[in-house]
């Protein structure tokens, strides 16, 4: 396929796959059932725009969508940006406060839900929705006098015979020409304070994405992907879904929580040509399976020997590359910082295994690099041609952290509704302030040191970013994850201990003390002076995290 320049229109990108891939696998979902074939894709958008006809949505209309990942999540995405109504996806796992404060904040008029879920939501409060449709089954949850939502929906099959006598084909495809600065999706943000913010996602921030997906031939025709990401988040949905459906991917839905045993297996048989992750998929799958092969006596002294170390490198990568089911091109990184130990591990062994860096409000992409070309501890390389990047306040943006700022293509129109928050982040000059601090090299590639946020100013005024502590700490015995917090004049790491690991060991919580005494003192000779740790409190539960896995610092920071 030739290259497509960014500013082609997304809509006709998607109806020209459609009739190209007519016959080829779309969707299936992981454990059942056969595929749906774009035709089928296509047939079945073409009957939910015969009903949102029926029901009056207009274009500009929003349309909310929660529920796991699954086939009907998709097809009712793609159906509404491909009528040119707005959707707005919310994550399954918010809560049911939160959700029903999205969607009337979104002015959302109907609203597609797994059953489940509807269950716990008042439909009386959220009153500007006409009906709510289950994902699962073909059916009307709830609606409102003289909609008659369960009536079109029981006649939508002759209303499409009506439509289509000679049935619905190639020829039939046939989406609208809008302006390229039309909001298409309203993607509200989990935040890290609570309060969620719908960033407004235009038709040419979503093709900047997958424009540049299908030119970095990150999917291609009749290549396969397993989507286990939430397809809610701007990450997943970008690079899982609407780039592969912009080439003719069969895409296999996960729908169930990806544990590393149950990814493993889906990779086994799916054998995806891509995968797209978090770090925390990788860093578990490196803990459980990889660190306690490598911390065994003998394997330590086989590493120690030059010449037997590079096989048994070369052992573990291809054990790894197959434990991913072994036809993928590379692994991309993103959402959170990869841990620093693993990473250096990845490539240390030649694993195929590339960072990237994005955000909502860029949907989702500002920089990448291949594999090959990637430099460990960097996010990629800003997208050239589609973003721009500098580092803001910074005499040497080389050497001296800044707040990283982005400009171009995928840059969001705004917040909804919320001009406040817009001239917070947006200036003047469309640069977008994302609270990331960093360094850049002249080429555009980003390195990241913390959040402008979390940042901690020391006695001495030097600035410590305890991300980068915490990444050291969390390398080190029985930690599973940490924090590090500004507890008066001091520093002091929260950590919850890594109970698995304890078990194995056939430890107790009163070997911990000790031991977390010997990684303070050990941390404190790997960080600068200013940087050391005054003690480690232990926390006997998980830290509290948003639907993006992401600690919620502000709950720990007093």
């Amino acid at each position: 396929m030739a290259n497509i320049h960014p500013s082609d229109n997304l809509l006709e990108i998607y109806a020209e796959s459609f009739r190209q891939n007519w016959a080829l696998p779309a969707i299936s979902e992981y454990g059942a059932g056969p595929a749906m074939t774009y035709g089928d894709l296509a047939r079945r958008i073409a009957a939910i725009h015969r009903l949102f006809r029926q029901l009056g949505v207009k274009r500009g209309d929003k349309i909310a969508l929660m529920g796991k990942n699954s086939m009907t999540w998709i097809e009712t995405y793609m159906a509404t940006i491909t009528y040119g109504a707005v959707i707005v996806p919310v994550l399954h796992d918010f809560n049911h406060i939160d959700a029903q404060h999205i969607i009337v904040h979104s002015e959302s008029v109907l609203l597609f839900v797994n059953e489940s879920i509807f269950e716990h939501i008042d439909f009386d409060s959220i009153p500007g929705v006409r009906a709510a449709f289950s994902l699962e089954r073909r059916e009307v949850l709830a609606e409102r006098p003289g909609v008659e939502a369960s009536k079109a929906l029981a006649g939508l099959n002759d209303n499409m015979k009506r439509r289509y006598p000679k049935g619905f084909t190639q020829a039939d495809i046939d989406y609208p020409d809008l302006p390229k600065d039309t909001v298409i999706e309203i993607n509200y943000t989990s935040g890290t304070t609570g309060f969620s913010k719908g960033v407004m996602l235009t038709l040419d921030n979503l093709a900047g994405n997958v424009v540049f997906g299908i030119n970095s031939r990150l999917h291609y025709k009749g290549s396969r992907a397993l989507a286990f990401l939430p397809l809610a988040h701007a990450y997943g949905c970008a690079f899982d879904m609407l780039v592969p459906l912009a080439v003719g991917t069969h895409v296999t839905v996960l729908g169930r929580l990806p544990t590393p045993k149950l990814l493993l297996k889906a990779f086994a048989e799916v054998k995806p040509n891509l995968i797209i992750t978090v770090p925390l998929i990788l860093e578990k799958i490196y803990r459980s399976k990889l660190r306690p092969v490598l911390e065994k006596t003998s394997v330590k002294a086989l590493m120690s020997l030059p010449g037997v170390n590079r096989l048994l490198f070369r052992k573990i990568r291809r054990q790894l590359i197959e434990a991913f089911g072994g036809e993928f091109e590379e692994v991309i990184v993103g959402g959170a910082p990869l841990n620093h130990e693993v990473e250096e591990f990845l490539h240390r062994i030649g694993f195929p295994f590339t960072v990237g860096y994005g955000m909502t409000e860029c949907g989702p992409l500002i920089s990448y690099t291949p594999w090959r070309k990637f430099i460990v501890g960097s996010s990629g390389r800003t997208l050239p041609g589609i973003m721009h990047t500098r580092i803001a306040e910074s005499t040497d943006p080389e050497r001296i952290p800044g707040e990283i700022c982005v400009r171009g293509q995928n840059v969001m129109k705004g917040y909804y509704k919320n001009p406040e928050a817009t001239e917070a982040v947006l200036d003047a000059e469309g640069w977008l302030h994302t609270g990331d601090m960093g360094t850049r090299t002249p080429d555009g590639t980003i390195f990241i040191r913390g959040r402008y946020k979390t940042m901690i100013l020391s006695a001495s005024g030097q600035n410590i970013y305890p991300e980068e502590i915490e990444a050291k700490l969390n390398n080190m015995p029985y930690v599973a994850e940490s924090l590090v917090v500004e507890r008066g004049k001091h520093l002091v790491a929260l950590v919850y201990p890594d109970y698995e690991a304890m078990d194995r060991a056939h430890l107790t919580s009163a070997d911990l003390e000790p031991i977390m005494e010997q990684n303070r003192k050990e941390l404190n000779t790997l960080v600068a002076p200013y940087e050391r740790i005054d003690r480690i409190q232990l926390i006997p539960n998980e830290f509290e995290k948003t639907p993006k896995r992401s600690i919620k610092r502000y709950l720990y920071n007093s």
